[in-house]
């Protein structure tokens, strides 16, 4: 099947970005470079194309019941215009995928979903809708861009006047006559805004913010998201959670609340790993000998496995290599001594504190 592309398909093209196929769409892996990159978005700002992600609209008389059902976090309480994060699970307890919750109104709801996800997730909603909401995919409807970065809220705000305040809320604007949802979120570990506007207003909207950002602002790919967000320790779906892998062993029970009000599903198996505890848990190790460890690198400790590598790469900011890794308890603990097993070498590590990277002021 042929990959999609997004409504800026031809923008990056123009723009000199380097086109690969990632979740059914052609998109942008990176532009000047992932370094260059990675660094304008610590210390101004870059955009990005995340059209790719999926949109979920969710309405009836009971979506709020279903969306409950179907997060791990606590939506009863959510007002008009707050964003909720939450893991959707199977009833195994294993992440069917993490998700952004919307609320758009009282028993409307956008949930957003990951690209690679979107026919799985689909799929899974409609099946354990026992509430006989309206659900509806409304993905290619959608662009989203991000623009990210301390220089993000000043470059963003010469186009659009009251911008969310707080992080994980969102208004709507209107921007050349499209209604589009403006909310301070972002998968970077910097301050930040995603847009999601219809179709038609995207390449006006990402020139636009291209003009007004000048020397401030820098095209970004895919190359640089990803490892912006593993240095700020953000899970990615896929690696730090799967269909095997539960959020408490992910190491984001803060966004499971197992009280009795909330009823999702696998909330008896999630629930009862917190009463009684898990066997491994996400951790993080900084390298001391030289070299990277990818996914699947198998961490040691006194020659007996204890786990594996989620995700790892050097950090771009801190200048130091990392590894986020799920191993079993108590080797997880902070300050233990383990090795990573790379191309037949051993390679020493430390579990250190998560995240690697916080920004200033957070």
């Amino acid at each position: 099947m042929e990959a999609k592309k997004t409504p800026l398909y031809d923008v990056h093209v123009a723009s000199g970005g380097k086109m690969v196929e990632f979740a059914g769409f052609m998109m942008p892996i990176q532009y000047e470079g992932i370094t260059a990159e990675h660094h304008a978005v610590r210390k101004s700002c870059g955009i990005f194309d995340v059209s790719h992600m999926g949109e979920v609209m969710v309405t009836g008389d009971n979506a709020q019941r279903a969306v409950q059902r179907l997060t791990t976090n606590d939506i009863s309480t959510m007002e008009k215009g707050q964003i909720k994060y939450s893991p959707m699970c199977n009833h195994k307890g294993g992440v069917v995928d993490d998700l952004l919750v919307y609320k758009l109104e009282e028993n409307e709801y956008m949930l957003v979903i990951n690209a690679s996800n979107i026919d799985k997730d689909i799929a899974f909603m409609l099946e354990n809708n026992i509430y006989n909401a309206s659900i509806i995919n409304q993905s290619e409807m959608f662009s989203q861009i991000a623009i990210q970065g301390p220089k993000a809220e000043i470059i963003l705000g010469q186009l659009i006047d009251s911008l969310p305040e707080t992080y994980y809320t969102f208004n709507t604007k209107q921007i050349d006559g499209y209604e589009c949802i403006i909310s301070r979120t972002g998968y970077t570990g910097e301050d930040g805004f995603e847009i999601y506007c219809p179709n038609a207003v995207a390449v006006t909207l990402w020139q636009s913010l291209i003009d007004i950002g000048k020397e401030d602002i820098m095209p970004c790919g895919l190359g640089c998201r990803d490892t912006l967000r593993f240095e700020a320790s953000m899970p990615l779906y896929g690696h730090e959670m799967t269909e095997e892998i539960s959020p408490i062993e992910a190491a984001i029970k803060y966004f499971v609340k197992v009280e009795e009000a909330n009823d999702f599903i696998g909330k008896d198996v999630i629930k009862k790993q917190i009463d009684e505890g898990i066997t491994r848990r996400r951790c993080g190790l900084e390298l001391i000998d030289r070299g990277i460890a990818r996914e699947g690198a198998e961490v040691y400790y006194e020659g007996m496995k204890v786990g594996f590598v989620t995700s790892g790469t050097k950090s771009l900011t801190l200048n130091k290599v990392f590894a986020m890794a799920l191993v079993n308890k108590p080797y997880n603990r902070r300050g233990t001594t383990l090795h990573i097993q790379v191309r037949g070498k051993m390679l020493e590590s430390k579990v250190v504190k998560m995240p690697f990277y916080k920004r200033e002021n957070k």
